[in-house]
């Protein structure tokens, strides 16, 4: 079934807008109301949800992976108010943009692939969905927005009621600049008994919220937040020291995880790799070693690609770390871009760390 899945993918990738649009096609003709769960501008969405599914039944043989993933997405999913009959309808559409897509290289084998992969992945949401007690989403107000450069916010918001997440989650946010647009963002502080939330946030480029959120946020904007999610955290009772490594505002989860370890008098060692392009982008940094200052067990290394820093390595991320070996009896935490997690990943597999060794959160599938 995967290497069905994989290898009928592998040919339709390449021409991934065509078949988004002929998904969204047979999709807003089968279930006409599912249109509203979508930004007015649909190209803003083109190809992330064709995307996901893809991504999704390809991790069918991994359970341990696939089955907390899904029941977190469909926790969140829940904010859109989806339904059984949503979840059949994008069923149904996706089926048939593969099998028009597809050609003759669609067989009842390769039907019944994708089509098994995707009833594993509705049920297991649905399940997760209907067991889920809390709201389906929270709105609050924000209450601070500064520029720290030319393209990095950070702003803090005010929660209507407080927001029960874990320090390194994350959760979906929707902001009233870009409604029905909803994007990933991680608290970058711990839980706290005010119950505002501190985000740092990039404008990214084709970032149509991140650039949104960094330009024209303004006091008294209303955000809707999705509820928390993600599994990066550390146990102070395992015994095993930490490597946490973060590059550009991926620092943000780290940074909650950090200050929450901050208010216990004795923790793990943890070392965090914190890199950039140039120093310029280490925009927390000084605050870092402020706080490492006053925590011994907390040691900053500051990393840039480009130019110099004193005290930095030089390099990327990947090539810092495994500098330092296979950081054996290490809980390692990776946060950033899906192209800094998968170089650094990699690079430390070859380098002799385990897998199991490693957590990061894939919230860049949406």
């Amino acid at each position: 079934m995967v290497r069905l899945i994989k290898e009928t993918w592998a040919e339709v990738e390449p021409d991934v807008a065509e078949l988004s649009a002929t998904f969204y096609d047979l999709l807003f003709r089968l279930s006409p109301d599912i249109r509203e769960m979508f930004p007015i501008n649909i190209e803003a969405q083109r190809g992330k949800l064709v995307r996901g599914i893809a991504h999704v039944a390809q991790m069918v043989d991994r359970p341990d992976d696939l089955v907390p993933y899904l029941n977190q997405l469909g926790r969140d999913y829940r904010k859109y108010h989806v339904r059984s009959r949503h979840y059949e309808a994008i069923g149904t559409a996706m089926l048939g943009a593969l099998r028009h897509h597809l050609g003759a290289r669609w067989t009842e084998q390769v039907e019944h692939a994708w089509a098994e992969a995707y009833t594993v992945v509705a049920r297991s949401m649905q399940e997760a969905a209907d067991a889920d007690p809390s709201p389906a989403s929270l709105t609050g107000t924000v209450i601070d927005h500064r520029r720290l450069t030319w393209d990095l916010a950070l702003v803090r918001v005010q929660p209507e009621t407080p927001i029960n997440y874990r320090a390194g989650q994350y959760m979906s946010i929707e902001v009233p600049q870009r409604p029905r647009l909803w994007r990933y963002l991680s608290p970058a502080n711990a839980p706290r008994k005010d119950g505002v939330i501190e985000f740092h946030v990039h404008a990214v480029e084709g970032g149509w919220v991140s650039r949104a959120i960094v330009s024209h946020t303004q006091l008294g904007d209303v955000w809707r937040f999705g509820p928390p999610l993600g599994r990066l955290s550390v146990d102070r009772d395992a015994g095993r020291d930490v490597l946490m490594i973060a590059g550009g505002t991926g620092l943000a989860p780290l940074r909650a995880i950090v200050d929450e370890l901050s208010q216990w008098g004795k923790n793990p060692n943890v070392h965090l790799f914190y890199g950039g392009r140039t120093g310029e982008d280490l925009y927390d940094l000084d605050d870092l070693r402020a706080l490492a200052a006053t925590n011994p067990w907390l040691s900053i290394v500051p990393t840039v690609e480009d130019g110099s820093l004193p005290g930095a390595e030089r390099g990327t991320l990947a090539e810092a770390v495994t500098r330092h070996g296979a950081w054996p009896g290490h809980d390692v935490l990776v946060s950033g871009s899906p192209q800094m997690i998968k170089a650094t990943i990699s690079r430390m597999l070859v380098a002799g760390t385990t897998l199991d060794q490693i957590a990061y959160d894939p919230f860049t599938l949406n």
